[in-house]
């Protein structure tokens, strides 16, 4: 295209503004409009107004009416306009706005929610994020702007495969990986592709979520609590219990409870699916986050053909990119593909992209590194200062992950979850997590460390141990 042409081509002239319908005289009825979204607070100080022209065509009114308008709104002090900036909400109206409704809980709402599951969002690797999206975005096909394959995009994918297969020793390839927007949507296919295949027993361990409990009794599942103790999962249940078709665990670091499952135990539950035809679905939340022991491979390692692996960027990145993915035994790939159905929501393709440059250039180990330093520092300072001013106070869980378990003889989930309250922390009681038909009878409260800012963290344990001393 030519300047000349360039020249002639409509320039967009600002942003919408909405002032509702104009009755009688329109000058008066402008002006009246403007100030009362001023006071009402939706156009907020220093707010950039549309161009005299651009709002006069958006109106179908005369340009010198908004010109009339702009001038005495600016000569009364609700706007302020200078040559070359344009025409903005004067910063002196504050004072005459309306305060707007807060929700009604907003004053009551504790200051940190150390319940487990959050990572600290502050840490997020934004400029690499970006720098990720651009350059993915610049290369990719315009077919990506298509409907997704339910898979997801190829190239995530063999990068997830590949990437499983070096830093968690899984035994991965790209045909076997289903991309999904999280834990909570991949347990519900499974949980799905279970029920279709006409399983309807499976076993849990006797602390877990709730929600993945939630999950498999929507599709119609009957859960089966296991026993769980300092070696992790007790496999013996697994034989003594009949028509049980899968097991669901998070035998790297349990969730809550937070012990590795022994190796015995491990090979023990492989050989019980091998035996049965059965599936072990390997939950592993937090699998990044070692501190004091050697990493411990995936179970999937052991056996792809009766385990399913379950990965999320949820611990390691954010909850909100709704990233996560399934290594799925090839014989059960179509089976959960299946339960996406047609207009089954997708992760979007902007974020696909953007994981695989991340993974590829490197940004993601490193920021892996990164933030297993920092969760390894805050851990040592939690574990430290409950042992010095807290004594009575017991842990577990702290080799690992993102959260540990406190226990306190003496007092009850509820009583714990009351004091710590005072200080304006929110924690997630243990009971909260445990099986209704589970055996164990155990106290305590789970504590995410990881969520609060670096600057932020110390205040917050100031607060807990106020509340535990």
């Amino acid at each position: 295209m030519s300047d000349r042409a360039a020249e002639r081509r409509p320039r967009t002239t600002g942003l919408d503004l909405h002032l509702g319908r104009l009755d009688g005289n329109v000058r008066a009825s402008l002006t009246d409009a403007v100030r009362d979204a001023i006071r009402a607070g939706r156009l907020a100080p220093g707010t950039r107004l549309p161009s005299s022209r651009a709002l006069a065509a958006d109106l179908q009114v005369a340009r010198n009416t908004v010109v009339r308008v702009y001038s005495e709104l600016i000569n009364e002090g609700w706007l302020t306009g200078l040559q070359g900036s344009g025409t903005k909400v004067s910063e002196r109206v504050a004072e005459f706005v309306e305060e707007q409704p807060r929700p009604a809980d907003t004053r009551s709402r504790p200051g940190h929610d150390l319940r487990p599951g959050h990572p600290d969002l502050s840490s997020f690797p934004g400029d690499e994020w970006i720098r990720a999206v651009k350059k993915s975005i610049s290369v990719v096909p315009f077919e990506a702007f298509g409907y997704t394959d339910p898979h997801g995009r190829g190239e995530l994918r063999d990068t997830l495969a590949r990437y499983l297969t070096r830093a968690r020793g899984l035994r991965a390839h790209a045909g076997n990986v289903v991309v999904c927007s999280g834990a909570a949507e991949g347990v519900r296919l499974v949980a799905a592709a279970l029920a279709a295949a006409g399983v309807t027993r499976v076993a849990v361990e006797e602390f877990g979520l709730p929600t993945q409990r939630r999950a498999l009794a929507d599709a119609g599942l009957e859960t089966v609590p296991l026993a769980v103790d300092a070696d992790g999962v007790d496999p013996s249940v697994l034989d003594r219990s009949p028509g049980i078709g899968a097991v669901l665990l998070t035998p790297s670091h349990q969730f809550p409870l937070g012990v590795a499952l022994r190796y015995d135990r491990r090979a023990a539950i492989v050989e019980w699916a091998r035996r049965r035809g059965a599936l072990v679905i390997e939950d592993d939340y937090d699998g990044e986050f070692r501190y004091d022991r050697s990493p411990v491979g995936a179970l999937q390692g052991l056996d792809r053909d009766h385990v399913l692996y379950l990965g999320t960027a949820s611990k390691s990145l954010a909850p909100g990119l709704r990233l996560g993915w399934l290594v799925v035994p090839d014989r059960l790939v179509g089976a959960v593909i299946a339960q996406k159905g047609e207009t089954e929501e997708t992760v979007g393709f902007v974020n696909q992209l953007a994981m695989t440059e991340f993974v590829e250039s490197g940004a993601y180990d490193r920021h892996i590194r990164a933030m297993r330093a920092q969760y390894r520092r805050r851990r040592r300072h939690l574990v430290e200062t409950l042992a010095r001013h807290a004594p009575k106070v017991r842990m577990a869980g702290t080799a690992a992950g993102l959260h540990v378990l406190l226990e306190q003889p003496g007092r009850t989930d509820d009583e714990l979850v009351r004091r710590i309250a005072t200080e304006q922390l929110t924690v997630e009681p243990l009971g909260f997590f445990r099986h209704p038909d589970a055996a164990a009878a155990r106290n305590g409260v789970v504590i995410g460390f990881a969520a609060p800012s670096p600057s932020g963290w110390p205040g917050v344990l100031e607060r807990l141990v106020r509340a535990l001393a």
